[in-house]
Parts: C-alpha cells; structure tokens; sequence
C-alpha cells in the first residue's frame, strides 16, 4: 500500500478465532496494521492516523491548546513573516515589542497635527520667541510634508519613509538636514501629544559637513559710494535713512521680516553716538548696541528721522527699484557693512557685538575681504546735502579703532 493511501478498516479473524477490526496503511513510509475489538474504536484511531497522514504532506500539525482559532492564525501569520528574516523567535519578537513599543494615546491626521504645530509657532512668534521668516520656512516645508503624504495618520510616518521624504530630489546634504530640522521639531511636538509611539526623526541620518571658511558677497566702496549718491537723488532721498542705517549700522534689511522693519526712531540715539536694537527687534531676540560712525551720523543728521521716516511708504516697491538697478541681493549691505567694520577695526570681538553675531561667524565670512584704504573710503562716504554744513558731526571715533600703522 502506498504512503498516500488513505487507512482502511477491514474485519480479520484472529488465530484465535476472534474477530477483530483492523486498520491497515502507511505513515511516513512505515506500513500501519493495528486491531481493535470494535468498529468505534478503530474508526477513532483511524481518523488519527489520517490527520497525522494529511500533516505529512501538508505541513499542518494537530495539538492541544488554549489558543483561538484567530490567535492561531495570527501565530501562524506571524511566523511567516519571520521566515523572511530568520534568526528571532515569534517569543523573542514578543519581548521586544512589549519592551520598546509605546501605542499611541490617540490617533491623529498628518492635516491635523501639522494644522496644530503650526498655531503653536505662530504664537510663538506673536510673543517673539522665534521670527516669522522662522514661521514662513516652518509652514513650507510642512506643506510639503501634507503634500507627499496625502490622508496619512502621523503615527504612520516611519523614519524609512521619512529618509526618503528628507532625500528626495537629490537635494546637497544641507538642504537635506534643514529638512530634517524642521520634521524633527515637527515630531517632538508630536510626540509630546502623545500623536506617536516614538520620534521616527531620531533614526533618521543627519549629515556632518565639511566645514570651510566662505566669503559673504560684499559690495565695494565705489559702488557704496554710488549706491548713496543716487539714493539721495532719488524721489528727494526718501530712502537715505533706510539705506543709510542698513549699509553704515549693519542693521538687517530685510523688507518682510527684518530688524529695520521694527526699528523705530527712539532707538537711534544720535546725541549719544548709539544706535540701541532691542530684543523685540533683533533677529536674535537679544539687545546690542552699534555704534553711530560719524559717516552714518553725517546722514542722519542731514536727512533727519523726524522727516524722512526708516520706513517710508511704498518702501518694497522703491527699494527693489533701487536693488534692480544696483544688482543687490537681500543682505549685501550688511554684508559689506561687517567686512568693512572688521577691516578698519580689526577687532573680532566688537565686530561680532555691533552686528549681533559670533565671533566664529565673523572670522568664517567677513575677516580680509576688504584692503584697509577701501575701509577707509567706506567710511568716508558723507552726504552731499545742503543740510550738511548747518549741522557739523560730533560724533567722534570710538576706542576700538585700529591703531596708526608707522610710514614703513
């Protein structure tokens, strides 16, 4: 009889001469003869033997448990997957889950955790924790973010799917850590929410970079000096304290969000020699003191803030006139205004105190782009207004100029 015969019963007569019912077959390539004394009982043995048959062939087992039918699928289905990374046990697999996974309170959408994240920040930015180009930048990419998971939960963005969302485009590895930046407070706040188990940002790679000394774009002082000349020729030097403060405080010029949009009147103290930006008009919420140069106080005095306002109106649409004319980009005149002061003063330290940076950025981006005579000249610049010669400067120079070199 072959081993995938199914078990027969038949009547056989002992030697003995009593009958019995036998069940005859093959398990596993064994032959199977067994005899009971009544048909019940070897009907019982017989469907025995053909499950352990059928298991032969098919993998399937019986046993005892206490388990469900569901919870036997779900075992089942569970080892399954691990035959696609052996090496764990289902019990180990269990252990680790229980030790490391944390469900999430609540579930929550992707539209509706970035929607929420983002009133945060900007009452963040009413109380002048962070600036609204901060904000801006924050709402962009978080745009982005509900764009390329369209209807997805929060709790479903995995780092995996997240270091590809971060890689997309072939981005430089800076753009790809401002990417992540940005995600990673995203999820910290969601996690904080308790909208996910884990913060997936975490395994997400950042990137070291080669770190290397780069120059800010400047412009010189002929062009300085040109700029200025049409400045106050244009539409009766409405513009001059604007650009005046910008290019001979360092102040910072953006016409969205920058410090000169905050910057009031009252804070250029021209009796005192001081212009004082405070915290609410930092862009680092931290209050510094620049020094008025007598250039920058010559312009100020011939077309005074109580006449010629910082922000005059229409300042957006005038001053891009101007920028278009001249090729300049958002921060150049801060730019030059740090590369000169650097130049003339020779000093680190008061150069990083007067523009609100480190001194480490002032030594990356500003240290020699400038001669020492074309400083000179930068500060040289006056007004050519009639006002000027009823109104001698007083300012005088600081103590932190640069000491006289000898004729050698």
């Amino acid at each position: 009889m072959n081993q995938g015969t199914p078990f027969v019963i038949s009547k056989f007569t002992n030697p003995s001469g009593e009958i019995v019912f036998r069940i005859s077959g093959w398990l596993d390539g064994n032959r199977v003869r067994k005899n009971f004394a009544t048909r019940t009982e070897a009907d019982a043995e017989r469907q025995v033997l053909e499950v352990q048959r059928l298991q032969g062939d098919t993998g399937v087992r019986s046993t005892i448990t206490r388990l469900t039918e569901e919870q036997l699928q779900d075992a089942e289905a569970a080892l399954c997957r691990l035959k696609e990374n052996p090496g764990h046990s289902l019990l180990f697999c269990v252990h680790f889950t229980l030790a490391n996974y944390r469900a999430p309170e609540r579930e929550h959408t992707l539209i509706d955790a970035v929607t929420d994240y983002v009133t945060a920040k900007e009452r963040e930015r009413d109380e002048g924790a962070i600036t609204a180009c901060q904000v801006g930048s924050i709402i962009k990419e978080l745009n982005l973010l509900k764009k390329h998971f369209v209807g997805e939960m929060v709790s479903a963005l995995t780092a995996q799917r997240l270091t590809a969302y971060c890689e997309r485009g072939k981005p430089s590895l800076k753009t790809v850590n401002n990417r992540r930046g940005i995600l990673g407070t995203f999820f910290k706040f969601s996690f904080q929410k308790e909208w996910i188990a884990a913060n997936p940002i975490e395994r997400v790679p950042r990137y070291r970079l080669k770190r290397k000394r780069s120059s800010a774009p400047t412009i010189t002082a002929a062009q300085a000096k040109a700029l200025m000349e049409f400045v106050e020729g244009y539409e009766r030097g409405r513009l001059v304290p604007f650009f005046a403060l910008c290019l001979f405080a360092g102040i910072r010029p953006c016409v969205r969000n920058g410090e000169i949009l905050k910057l009031r009147s009252e804070h250029v103290r021209l009796a005192e020699g001081v212009i004082v930006v405070p915290p609410e008009v930092s862009k680092v919420h931290e209050k510094r003191a620049v020094t008025i140069q007598p250039n920058l106080a010559a312009w100020l005095k011939a077309y005074p803030l109580d006449k010629f306002p910082i922000i005059p109106a229409n300042l957006q649409h005038s001053r891009a006139e101007v920028a278009k004319k001249f090729a300049l980009t958002s921060d150049v005149l801060r730019h030059t205004f740090i590369s000169m002061f650097v130049t003339k003063f020779r000093s680190l330290g008061e150069a990083a105190l007067q523009a609100g940076n480190s001194e480490a950025i002032i030594r990356k981006h500003y240290l020699d782009l400038k001669t020492t005579e074309e400083a000179e000249q930068f500060f040289g610049i006056m007004p050519k207004h009639a006002a000027l010669s009823a109104m001698p400067v007083v300012v005088e120079s600081v103590s932190f100029k640069k000491p006289a070199r000898s004729a050698a």
